[in-house]
């Protein structure tokens, strides 16, 4: 983030704040704002496409943006609340983040096509952030309670409602996951998870699948869609999606190396 200047602003007690890329090209470029005093840039991909947020005038909101070169920002807007944020985008310039909805519980989405998608959330919670998406357009997040503190980690893909991660690897793994904050174009998944002693620990969840041979108890067995995934409860529709699959890996899908967590631990 970028200061423009010294000048306290009443409403954020801050002074004007914008978000900025540097490159050995053109050096340190200011990307603007929606008009707030207030943006901050988060990521950008290798096509040198920022997503963050800024400030609508105000400073009463915020809308995620979408910058790309040679300067066009673009506002995503949200899924009916007046909060959002972008975090991640894939090189196909599609993008994920959190927005609130018109209740105010926050949702994460996923924009492409100019068209923002509202990826729900897994009941019983009613918020969810989406953190990640690969270029296969597989999106990993979490959701969590109303005040965030319990949160499941969370996959979303193939236009599906979201699945609980800790329902797709073994029995006995000895972690909850809470949080998926990564996943790469082979599907593998840097999750956060919590040892029944209650101690933070980050594992990596391999798919067990054609393009990872060899990982001891894989399960390549199918189970149908309706029995391993919760209701789905999208606001917005997108048409571009292809068919849903009518079969899903069943429990095992993933694989934790070394996965056998000391319960003491």
């Amino acid at each position: 983030m970028l200061t423009t200047n010294t000048i306290i602003n009443p409403t954020t007690g801050l002074p004007t704040i914008d978000p900025f890329l540097w490159d050995k090209e053109s050096g340190m470029q200011d990307l603007g704002t929606f008009g707030g005093t207030i943006g901050c840039a988060v990521n950008l991909n290798n096509r040198g496409q920022v997503v963050g947020y800024s400030n609508l005038p105000g400073d009463q909101t915020a809308h995620p943006f979408l910058w790309t070169k040679p300067g066009l920002l673009r506002d995503l807007g949200t899924l009916g609340g007046n909060y959002g944020f972008a975090i991640w985008a894939n090189e196909a310039g599609e993008v994920v983040g959190s927005a609130t909805i018109q209740d105010g519980a926050i949702h994460g989405f996923l924009w492409k096509k100019g068209v923002m998608i509202d990826l729900g959330t897994l009941s019983p919670f009613p918020n969810s952030d989406a953190e990640w998406i690969n270029s296969n357009e597989q999106v990993v997040g979490k959701a969590a309670s109303s005040d965030f503190s319990v949160q499941i980690a969370v996959l979303w893909e193939n236009g599906n409602p979201a699945v609980d991660l800790n329902t797709l690897i073994p029995q006995g793994s000895g972690l909850q996951l809470t949080e998926a904050r990564n996943i790469n174009d082979r599907g593998e998944i840097a999750v956060s998870g919590v040892t029944p002693a209650g101690n933070i620990r980050a594992a990596l969840l391999i798919p067990c699948d054609e393009h990872h041979p060899g990982v001891e108890g894989r399960d390549y067995s199918m189970v149908e869609a309706s029995t391993a995934m919760p209701e789905a409860r999208p606001v917005v529709s997108d048409t571009a999606r292809p068919a849903l699959p009518p079969l899903l890996r069943r429990m095992s899908r993933f694989h934790i190396p070394d996965s056998a967590v000391d319960p003491r631990n």
